[in-house]
C-alpha cells in the first residue's frame, strides 16, 4: 500500500503547491549526497519526501469482528489496524547562494505551500487527490474514497533531526527545516472462517423458586431460502415463507432478506412445516421439519 500512497503524495504536491509541477521534482530517496546532485542536475526546485518511521497507531486499535454470511456459510473479518506512516519533507532550490540569491527564501516558500496543500486537503481522500483524473490502476479499493487521517506539523515535532542528518553520508548535510507529517494506513487483516451458521437457538426457563424442574422452552430458527436451478445454488430474496403447525395451521410468516436468509422465533419444540412462495417460481410442496432440527438447518429449494 505504502508505494500508492507515495504515488497520491507526488499527485498531491505536483497540482498543489506552485512550483512543483513535474513528477521529477517529487522523490522519495534519501536526502544525501546523491540527491544533492539530482537536484543541482534537475534545475528546478524539489520535494525530498521520505519516510521516517511506520508505527502501529494504538488508539485506533480495536478487537472487533464484521461477519458476513454466505448460503449458511458465516465468515468472520477483524477491524482493520492501522498505522502511523511519517514522513520529512523538505525543500530544496538548485540555486548557489549569492549576494543576490538566497536559496533558502526559495526553501522557506516552498515548506509553507507544501503544509498549505496539506492543510487544506485533509483528511487526504485518494479519489479527490486524483480527480478529475482516474486513480492508479491496482490502486488498494479500501482506500479509494476514503478519509485518511493526517496530522501536519504535530506538536511535539521530530525530535531526531540532529541523528537523521548526522546519519546521512557526506560532509556537508546541515539541519534543514521540514515538515513531518503523519498519515494513518489501515492494514487489513486475513478473512476468518468461522463454519456454518448456527440455525437453531434454545432458550430455557425455569420459574423464580422452581428447584424441582419445569424448564420452559423456547426456540429460534433461521434458514435460507435458495435457487437450485443454478449451479451453485444462489439465495432468493423477497420470497414469502410461512410455519405451520403439524396440522397446516399457520403461526408466522415473513420474507426473505437480500441474502435470502429468514427467521421465526417463540417455537415450542415440536414438529413443524415450512410453505414457501416465490414470484415467478413454481410451486412447491412444503417442508417437514423438527424444532430442533436433528440436521441443524431448515433451508428450502426452489428446483
Amino acid at each position: 500500500m505504502l508505494d500508492y500512497i507515495d504515488k497520491m503524495l507526488r499527485q498531491l504536491f505536483i497540482t498543489k503547491v506552485p512550483g512543483v509541477s513535474n513528477p521529477l521534482q517529487v522523490r522519495f530517496q534519501p536526502p544525501d549526497d546523491d540527491w544533492r546532485t539530482y537536484v543541482s542536475t534537475l534545475g528546478q526546485v524539489a520535494l525530498n519526501v521520505y519516510l521516517i518511521e511506520l508505527k502501529e497507531n494504538r488508539e485506533m486499535r480495536s478487537c472487533g469482528r464484521t461477519r458476513h454470511i454466505e448460503q449458511g456459510f458465516v465468515t468472520e473479518t477483524p477491524l482493520p489496524r492501522y498505522v502511523d506512516a511519517s514522513y520529512l519533507i523538505t525543500a530544496w532550490d538548485p540555486a548557489a547562494p549569492s549576494p543576490a540569491v538566497e536559496p533558502n527564501i526559495v526553501e522557506h516558500e516552498l515548506l509553507w505551500n507544501v503544509t498549505v496543500a496539506l492543510m487544506d486537503s485533509d483528511p487526504l481522500t485518494p479519489s479527490k487527490i486524483y480527480f478529475p483524473q482516474p486513480l492508479p490502476i491496482g490502486f488498494p479499493a479500501v482506500i479509494e474514497d476514503a478519509e485518511l487521517p493526517t496530522t501536519v506539523l504535530p506538536r511535539e515535532g521530530f525530535g531526531k533531526h540532529a541523528e537523521f542528518w548526522g546519519t546521512m553520508p557526506g560532509h556537508n548535510h546541515p539541519w534543514r527545516p521540514a515538515v513531518l507529517l503523519i498519515l494513518t494506513l489501515p492494514v487489513l487483516q486475513p478473512v476468518i472462517s468461522s463454519g456454518p451458521m448456527v440455525t437453531t437457538r434454545i432458550t430455557e426457563y425455569r420459574a423464580v423458586g422452581n428447584t424441582g424442574g419445569g424448564l420452559d422452552m423456547w426456540a429460534e430458527i433461521g434458514g435460507t431460502v435458495l435457487d437450485a436451478t443454478v449451479v451453485p445454488a444462489t439465495p432468493v430474496s423477497g420470497v414469502w415463507v410461512a410455519i405451520e403447525d403439524a396440522g397446516g395451521v399457520q403461526l408466522a410468516s415473513t420474507t426473505t432478506d437480500g441474502k435470502g436468509r429468514f427467521i421465526f422465533d417463540r417455537l415450542r419444540p415440536g414438529n413443524y412445516q415450512l410453505r414457501f412462495v416465490g414470484t415467478n417460481r413454481p410451486a412447491m410442496p412444503p417442508r417437514n421439519i423438527t424444532v430442533p432440527s436433528p440436521t441443524g438447518e431448515y433451508n428450502l429449494q426452489f428446483t
